[in-house]
């Protein structure tokens, strides 16, 4: 079967508990993608690869966006990409929404983009929270090189907790607050029976490294640009691939920021004018917006933008929205 051959659905928050909620959400994702026939389905570990959002935000603190944390779910084991503040509450919410993979104490691996706050200030969370809910496995952390001082740093940061946890009263002593890291290259960074990783370098800012990643799973092709402006790498990556997440800004409200924002912004990330042109070349069954920066539009205002120069499937995600 090709790849753009298979079918595709979508979830949203709650999806398991409230059926009004369900249709009138699927009729606005479809609206956005064009009237494109997205079906809408429990969100169950048992039906194939899905992607969880569980976090679509950017530095600004919106309160409805945790930070960058997208959960590819494939044969039961959940696969983050990124560690913004807020993940692991937002798994324990995907967990209860029927996600059996986001418990919190089954979060064991993340592939870290690059080491911007925003994606990284999580990591904390990552590596003792589900250590304290009874993970008894170290977490395994795959990210670019930089990323095993930063969690050196952390561990000797948090030392006196682990400490205090490991020698007090607390009942489970396990390895679950140790960490595995990997500083990667690009290519293939990552193998098991579900799925296959690869890294790939990605423009943003000054960063000397930063990575988009592609998960190959039995039956899903899933690409996460990361932080880039745009980027030939990212349409080599996805080729007619499943679903690509890729971060957006708003062309149409670029003029309303600052002049020196302007110059940041258009060296570090992708206008929706320049998405649509992107996303035209690599002809993903589905384009998911995340990461966005709005600057004063909404999700159907990114979206119309983006329909303006690409005909294909797109829904600007919110956090918790899950899409297969």
């Amino acid at each position: 079967m090709s790849v753009r051959s298979r079918s595709r659905w979508c979830t949203t928050p709650g999806a398991l508990a409230l059926a009004a909620v369900i249709a009138c959400t699927a009729a606005r994702d479809a609206a956005a993608a064009g009237g494109d026939s997205l079906r809408v389905r429990p969100a169950a570990d048992s039906v194939g690869t899905a992607v969880v959002m569980l976090g679509t935000g950017t530095p600004n603190a919106d309160p409805e966006r945790s930070g960058p944390c997208v959960a590819i779910v494939a044969g039961g084991k959940a696969y983050l990409v990124d560690a913004g503040p807020g993940l692991v509450r937002r798994a324990a919410g995907a967990n209860r929404n029927g996600i059996a993979a986001l418990a919190p104490e089954k979060l064991g691996i993340v592939f870290i983009t690059h080491l911007h706050s925003d994606h990284t200030v999580g990591l904390p969370d990552l590596i003792l929270t589900p250590w304290v809910l009874e993970r008894r496995e170290p977490l395994e952390v795959y990210g670019p090189v930089g990323v095993r001082s930063m969690v050196d740093h952390l561990l000797a940061a948090y030392s006196e907790d682990i400490r205090v946890r490991n020698e007090g009263l607390e009942p489970d002593k396990t390895d679950g607050w140790q960490v595995h890291v990997h500083e990667i290259a690009p290519g293939q960074v990552y193998r098991d029976s579900n799925v296959t990783v690869s890294a790939f370098v990605v423009p943003h800012a000054n960063w000397p490294r930063a990575y988009g990643y592609r998960f190959q799973t039995r039956d899903r092709v899933i690409v996460v640009s990361g932080d880039t402006r745009p980027s030939d790498a990212v349409v080599t990556a996805c080729d007619g691939c499943d679903i690509l997440i890729h971060e957006v800004y708003s062309a149409d409200r670029f003029a309303t920021i600052p002049p020196e924002w302007q110059r940041y912004h258009a060296g570090a990330h992708t206008s929706t004018t320049e998405l649509a042109a992107l996303a035209t070349r690599a002809r993903p069954r589905l384009l998911v917006l995340y990461h966005q920066l709005f600057w004063g539009t909404d999700d159907q205002g990114l979206v119309d933008e983006v329909r303006r120069g690409y005909s294909g499937a797109v829904i600007s995600a919110s956090d918790l929205g899950v899409y297969r």
